[in-house]
């Protein structure tokens, strides 16, 4: 391409591009790329004038880094940069693109983009060897940069990628899967009209998706099976219209979505299963609009208040050490009912040991006893008779003051009755002295004999009374004893 093809506004990227200048076509500093469409020939640079350039047509000027800077341009036709391998930044701030860059498979220094208006862009297997920007980009099509490989980070803050509403698209708006970024993510305030694909994405820093706005109402908002980071994952504030798929992650510290909203009440809104994540806060969220599932997951601190869990939840196999904020285990329990599979000893048993090691005992204790009885109700009614006697009498061996109660009832009880009334002797002259405490001892403890229960014997109706302390007795001394064994089991 020759320099006298060129219009005025071409010639001053052309000259500018050695020196490594910028080019500024914007007539106010706030002028905005959304109505670049109706920008005139003062504004406008044809997409083949920036693709000779990138490709070595203007050299760079002696003791300068050649660049290619513009701000505010009308960029027609088609930018195609397929396979290219550039050494020179690209900086296109401002500019509105008639259609959607084609850089599929290009070696690249540096691709800033922010601010623009694009109908697409395809970026496939894309390398770069500083940074990506499109913050605060307006694209309409789909954003392919799946495999793509940054040294540096990504950066998506403020961007709104996808067809406007009431739109459809045929695929994913924007697609990250595979990618590979050596330091961050940022996507602070982006709104994504459609699925957020990060399957199989490689981060060496961390994910921000603060306040993010995420929307594919009945489907999947953000994809990201498999993803790995280095350090957390940051969603504060995020609104997900849709499933948020987090299958496989690995997060090593925080996994944060403090003040998020969940809303997919048709299916499944949060699914974190088989993850390996440090920590995993919800706090500040409303309750969660559809199932959370966290299914063979391991996590280290999990903070969930109890408001926040959803009507229906998945946690078979799900592991952690602590969970938070400390609440009463009445305040916990009600979340492991609403399980889909039904009883889950397992997570009974989790939940105790998270008390355990919070160093609330009483409270672990209670968790087991509600353990039990949940079991129960899954007997058969003729099989329930055994547990309800243990329930009522020693709290399965959780609450063994219960047997103290009851046996302080009885005997109170006794104690008046043959104090009132004593029973005859069986041997008149050769009985010992009658003690109403010890023969109603003497009745309700068959391990324990004080000669009384020998020697005297009622009569009528308090004859029946010692057969139910007799029997109170064995049943109260059996229960005791399986709820000792149970307690002695588990230590």
């Amino acid at each position: 391409m020759e320099i006298n093809d060129l219009t005025p506004a071409e010639r001053r990227v052309w000259e500018a591009f050695p020196r490594g200048e910028g080019v500024d076509f914007r007539e106010r500093p706030d002028d905005s790329s959304a109505d670049g469409a109706g920008w005139g020939p003062g504004r406008t640079v044809r997409a083949e004038v920036l693709r000779a350039l990138l490709l070595g047509a203007a050299p760079a000027a002696e003791s300068r880094v050649a660049g290619l800077k513009i701000k505010g341009a009308r960029i027609t036709g088609k930018l195609d940069l397929r396979y290219a391998v550039i050494d020179h930044p690209i900086r296109l701030r401002d500019c509105w693109f008639e259609r959607k860059p084609l850089i599929y498979g290009a070696q690249l220094k540096a691709l800033v983009l922010g601010y623009s208006t694009l109908p697409g862009l395809t970026a496939a297997t894309l390398r770069v060897d500083v940074v990506l920007r499109l913050s605060c980009c307006r694209i309409t099509g789909p954003v392919r940069l799946q495999g793509a490989k940054i040294a540096g980070g990504l950066f998506l803050q403020g961007a709104v990628i996808g067809p406007a509403p009431g739109e459809e698209s045929a695929e994913p708006p924007l697609q990250l899967n595979h990618v590979e970024v050596g330091t961050d993510i940022i996507a602070n305030d982006l709104t994504v009209h459609g699925q957020l694909r990060l399957n199989g994405a490689v981060v060496g820093g961390q994910v921000l998706l603060d306040n993010a706005r995420l929307l594919a109402p009945g489907g999947i908002a953000l994809h990201a099976e498999t993803l790995a980071v280095g350090t957390d994952l940051r969603a504060h504030g995020l609104e997900a219209r849709g499933t948020v798929n987090l299958s496989g992650a690995r997060i090593p510290r925080q996994l944060y979505l403090a003040s998020a909203v969940f809303a997919h009440p048709e299916g499944t809104a949060l699914r974190a299963s088989s993850c390996a994540i440090g920590e995993m806060w919800l706090r500040g969220c409303d309750r969660i609009q559809g199932t959370l599932n966290l299914r063979r997951s391991h996590i280290d601190i999990l903070h969930v208040p109890s408001e926040t869990w959803p009507d229906r939840i998945r946690i078979d196999g799900l592991t952690y050490r602590t969970l938070a904020p400390h609440l009463p285990a009445e305040e916990r329990l009600p979340a492991l009912e609403r399980e889909e599979s039904g009883y889950l000893p397992y997570a009974y048993e989790q939940l105790a040991a998270a008390y355990r090691t919070a160093g609330d005992e009483a409270a672990a204790r209670t968790v087991m006893l509600a353990k039990l009885r949940r079991h129960r109700r899954t007997l058969p009614r003729h099989a329930r008779a055994w547990g309800l006697l243990q329930d009522a009498t020693v709290g399965y061996g959780f609450r063994p003051l219960r047997a103290t109660g009851w046996l302080a009832a009885l005997l109170l009880t006794g104690t008046i009755a043959y104090a009132l009334t004593p029973p005859r002797p069986l041997k008149a002259g050769e009985a010992p002295d009658f003690n109403a405490v010890f023969y109603t001892i003497d009745l309700m403890l068959p391990i324990i004999g004080f000669g009384q229960e020998s020697a005297y014997a009622p009569a009528g109706w308090y004859q029946w009374l010692s057969y139910l302390l007799i029997v109170t007795g064995w049943v109260l001394a059996t229960t005791t004893a399986a709820g000792v064994s149970r307690s002695l089991r588990r230590q």
